[in-house]
């Protein structure tokens, strides 16, 4: 009978098999992969990750190299001059090129750059002041209110690339209108907080922007190694091999636990009930997640079929890396991950959504995730966009940044779960987590004129039919009706609704899917506005009743 721990005890439960992951082995590949510089479509990544393939060919593992059209964008040379004076400056991928005598334009301080900072003040023409690291949402926000460049404060000395679209992969013919108009530069904390107070004493400083930014098509490389039988449903593993600058950390140590986790999986194979799928994208930090859509597009059906869980790596094993509680993970899986980080490091994993972004190209289809950017420093004073050390995104990742005990302890942490995954006779997957959350998320809500029980209604109902299934049914079955179930959930729960395409990369709240209904929730009732919400609200009511009738079907109902 199926069972969240239904799975029989085998080789890999013992501690002893786990310590195989072999550090020294691992550096020994990371020092060969770490003095390239593996920009998207470049040569050096290329070369880079042939080593990798040929490592797996080694392992037994069948490889495919792919190459394929992808919208790539990779800064060059940015300075910045105020009156006169010329500051050190990054430009970023995605931004605007400038002319070749610069941008120069009224500066304009707009705070962290939130709708409420853009609200107060006409920014049509000027270049705008913003705190903190570049990022999609600020420069979307720029671009939409007419804005012609944007200067970023770092929160810091130190200058961090960035890529700035807010389109998830390659822009369409429906999208392309939503990149970047701006030229964008960053410069350092004390440069730009003389310009912050510059303005606040009521000084106009000069400013001009100069940035040459090589945006445009061109081939990039993906790996795929895999231990699959034909038509055998398959775990996705996966992240992104292209870098900044040597990118020893983010994403050399995960290119490498990669193959290490692939190394002694294999010889466990004989405890697989499904098999397992790498995949080592190309434009993540210069694409905008440009592989790994690119692969979601153009293996849909496959994935849609035959993919139970996507597992995403990003920066492990760095100096300091001392915190395991804050990986990101879908409820659905947290049980699992929990489990395997508290056994391998004592810690106990905080419940944490997994934010847009990290190559997560596949919740459309509705494959669930685990993790992205995975063990992190103690948090410090300065304000990052993630906990991964002063050097991430910057010229100092390098090797002396890497601490070979932490690099094991993470490939321990990867590889138990993979192989829990590989071979557990149920998939470990908690759906009644997931619906509980949903229940959570629809109690908050009140919108007037929708009444809302019905999908709670249907909640219960889902929620006893999984049970019954779990009690009832053999492994094959219940796995079968396990990946339909997440079909029909995972979409409702990361994404607006729309399996085919990819929502834009930009900040979104759980289950977003319910948008429409928390924003007549929160409208004045019998108002021309409220009616106008009410359409998509019944819309969105209405996806979220059929992807729970849609699951209802996957165990029988």
């Amino acid at each position: 009978m199926g069972g969240l721990n239904s799975g029989k005890e085998n080789r890999m439960t013992s501690q002893a098999a786990i310590e195989r992951v072999d550090s020294a082995e691992m550096m020994r590949h990371l020092t060969h992969i770490a003095p390239y510089v593996k920009l998207s479509g470049s040569a050096q990544e290329a070369e880079s990750l042939r080593y990798i393939q040929s490592v797996l060919d080694g392992y037994g593992y069948a490889t495919t190299w792919i190459e394929h059209d992808a919208y790539i964008s990779l800064p060059g040379a940015a300075r910045v001059t105020v009156d006169g004076r010329e500051l050190k400056a990054i430009t970023h991928s995605m931004s605007q090129s400038s002319l070749p005598g610069g941008l120069s334009a009224p500066l304009v301080y707009v705070g962290d750059g939130t709708e409420a900072d853009f609200a107060k003040q006409d920014v049509t023409g000027c270049i705008v002041l913003a705190e903190g690291i570049a990022s999609p949402p600020v420069s979307f926000r720029a671009s939409r209110a007419g804005a012609l460049g944007q200067l970023h404060i770092s929160p810091h000395e130190h200058l961090h690339e960035m890529c700035l679209s807010p389109v998830w992969g390659n822009p369409s013919d429906e999208t392309l209108a939503n990149m970047p108009s701006t030229v964008v530069c960053t410069v350092s904390d004390a440069d730009g907080s003389a310009l912050r107070a510059a303005l606040a004493g009521g000084a106009r400083p000069a400013v001009t922007l100069f940035a040459e930014v090589d945006t445009g098509w061109r081939k990039t490389p993906l790996l795929v190694a895999e231990l699959v039988e034909p038509g055998q449903d398959f775990i996705l593993f996966s992240g992104h091999h292209d870098t900044w600058y040597e990118g020893v950390m983010d994403n050399g140590t995960a290119n490498i636990t990669m193959m290490e986790v692939a190394r002694v999986a294999a010889q466990q194979r004989a405890d697989w009930k499904r098999g397992l799928r790498l995949c080592f994208w190309s434009g993540h930090s210069h694409g905008r997640y440009s592989g790994s859509s690119w692969y979601a597009d153009t293996h849909w059906q496959e994935l849609e079929t035959r993919c139970a869980v996507h597992v995403n790596i990003d920066s492990v094993g760095a100096k300091g890396a001392s915190v395991l509680s804050e990986a990101p993970t879908a409820i659905e899986l947290h049980g699992l991950a929990h489990d395997v980080i508290e056994k391998q490091s004592g810690q106990k994993l905080k419940t944490k959504r997994i934010g847009r972004g990290g190559d997560e190209s596949f919740w459309g289809i509705g494959i669930p995730a685990m993790f992205m950017a995975f063990s992190e420093q103690v948090p410090g004073n300065v304000k990052m966009r993630h906990a991964l050390g002063w050097w991430w995104h910057t010229s100092g990742d390098l090797l002396d940044k890497i601490d070979p005990e932490n690099l094991a302890r993470d490939g321990r942490i990867y590889l138990e779960i993979i192989h829990r995954l590989l071979s557990a006779e149920v998939l470990p997957i908690d759906h009644a987590r997931q619906l509980d959350a949903l229940s959570a998320e629809l109690a908050k809500l009140a919108p007037p004129g929708l009444d809302l029980a019905d999908l709670q209604g249907d909640i219960a109902a889902l929620r006893t039919a999984l049970e019954a299934a779990r009690a009832d049914w053999d492994a094959p079955r219940l796995n079968a009706a396990l990946i339909r179930l997440s079909r029909a959930l995972v979409p409702l729960d990361y994404t607006r609704g729309d399996r085919f395409i990819h929502d834009p990369a930009m900040p979104a709240a759980p289950w977003p899917s319910l948008d429409p209904l928390r924003r007549l929730a929160a409208a004045t009732p019998d108002t021309d506005a409220a009616r106008h919400l009410a359409v998509s609200a019944r819309q969105a009511r209405n996806r979220v009743a059929h992807g729970l009738r849609e699951g209802l079907k996957a165990l029988g109902g």
